[in-house]
C-alpha cells in the first residue's frame, strides 16, 4: 500500500508539473507576441495638424471628377476639336451665354469650328458639385482669353452647369455663364454703372444683331 501511494503521489506531482510547464509556456508565448505586435497608440497614429492653413485640405472625388470633364471641355474648345466637344455635351445641351444668347450643342460646335480668333483660350475651375441622383450641378469660375476690336482681353466669370448621367458617364445638359463686374481700375463703360460688365462673347452671335 505504501508503494502504491508513493507511485500515485509521483503521478500527481508529474501531472502538476506538466500543467505548470504548459501554463508557463503559454504565458511566455503571449508575452512574446505582445512584444512583437504592440497595441497602436491612438495619439501616435493621429494625423498631425497642418502647420499652414489649407495644407491638409482635400478635394472631394466629385469635384475631381467634374474638373476632369471640364478640362476635356476646355481642351476641345482650345483645340477646335468637334469630337471632343461632342463627348462632353449632351445632344439636348442648351447654353446661355453671359450676353443672354441661347445656343444648342450643334450651334456651339459650329461656332467653335468657324472661329478665326487663334488666341482664344478657355479655362474652367469647378468649385462645388451637388449630386442629385443621375443629375449633378457644378458651379465654378472660368477665364476666356480672346481678341476683341480693342485688343486682347481676359473675360472672367462664373458658371453653372447641369450634367446627366448617361451610360456610366456624364454629359452636360445646360450651361449658363455670368461675367464678373468690372472693378474700379478698369476702363469706363458706355453702359450704366448699375448694370453688370459684359465683354463680347465669341461663342455667341448676339453682337451681330438679328440674322
Amino acid at each position: 500500500m505504501i508503494l502504491g501511494g508513493t507511485l500515485l503521489s509521483r503521478l500527481e506531482l508529474n501531472l502538476r508539473m506538466n500543467r505548470f510547464l504548459l501554463f508557463f509556456s503559454c504565458s511566455l508565448l503571449c508575452c512574446v507576441a505582445a512584444a512583437q505586435n504592440p497595441t497602436p497608440d491612438p495619439a501616435a497614429s493621429a494625423v498631425p495638424p497642418a502647420d499652414k492653413p489649407g495644407v491638409m485640405e482635400t478635394v472631394s472625388p466629385e469635384i475631381l471628377q467634374f474638373q476632369k470633364i471640364d478640362d476635356s471641355w476646355s481642351d476641345a474648345v482650345n483645340r477646335r476639336d468637334q469630337y471632343g466637344l461632342e463627348l462632353v455635351l449632351s445632344p439636348l445641351f442648351v447654353d446661355v451665354s453671359a450676353s443672354g444668347d441661347v445656343t444648342t450643342r450643334n450651334q456651339q460646335v459650329a461656332q467653335v469650328l468657324s472661329l478665326e480668333d487663334k488666341t482664344l483660350y478657355l479655362t474652367q475651375k469647378v468649385i462645388t458639385v451637388r449630386m442629385l441622383g443621375d443629375i449633378a450641378v457644378a458651379n465654378g469660375t472660368y477665364t476666356l482669353h480672346h481678341k476683341t476690336a480693342s485688343g486682347l482681353v481676359d473675360e472672367k466669370g462664373v458658371f453653372t452647369q447641369v450634367f446627366e448621367r448617361v451610360h456610366g458617364g456624364w454629359l452636360c445638359l445646360n450651361s449658363q455663364r455670368t461675367v464678373l463686374r468690372q472693378d474700379s481700375s478698369s476702363k469706363k463703360r458706355a453702359s450704366s454703372p448699375e448694370t453688370p460688365f459684359h465683354l463680347p462673347n465669341p461663342f455667341s452671335r448676339g453682337d451681330r444683331g438679328p440674322q
